[in-house]
């Protein structure tokens, strides 16, 4: 359980991640020792993970984003293994999920340009193993992305 000036901290820190524990500390009204300790604490507990660059792969020159829906073919064991195993290789496969249901998977991809993804969906999407049924949704508009907590 997060305490009051852990959730504090973790607000703060969300709002600006390039802030240093210095910085937190003077903003939050704590010696800088007790914010150093307790963002140890978060790590230690797995509450933090890790710092991350994020870099928007649109300014990168990626236009093209496709959710990709993915039913297996499940008559052999480890297919849901090898087909994971194979996505990952993918380099331009930014995300997979797996789900309990009808679907199995999903893969978010992004491309260049519609030349680079039908290249993409040709010769790496479906030649991923194991493969019974895809469907494909084109990406248009993010309503909403928030990695923040709201704690």
């Amino acid at each position: 359980m997060l305490t009051d000036q852990e959730r504090a901290l973790l607000r703060r820190w969300q709002a600006e991640p390039e802030l240093s524990a210095g910085d937190l500390a003077a903003e939050l009204g704590l010696p800088p020792a007790t914010v150093a300790r307790r963002i140890e604490r978060l790590r230690e507990n797995g509450v933090l993970r890790g710092v991350h660059g994020v870099i928007d792969w649109k300014a990168a020159g990626y236009k093209v984003e496709v959710s990709l829906r993915f039913t297996l073919d499940k008559a052999e064991p480890r297919a849901l293994d090898r087909f994971l195993a194979a996505a990952r290789e993918v380099p331009e496969v930014i995300e997979i999920q797996t789900f309990l249901g009808r679907v199995d998977a999903r893969l978010q991809v992004i491309a260049r340009d519609l030349a680079h993804w039908r290249e993409l969906y040709r010769d790496r999407i479906l030649t991923l193993p194991h493969i019974a049924d895809i469907e494909a949704l084109m990406h248009v508009t993010r309503v909403k992305t928030d990695a923040v907590l709201p704690v």
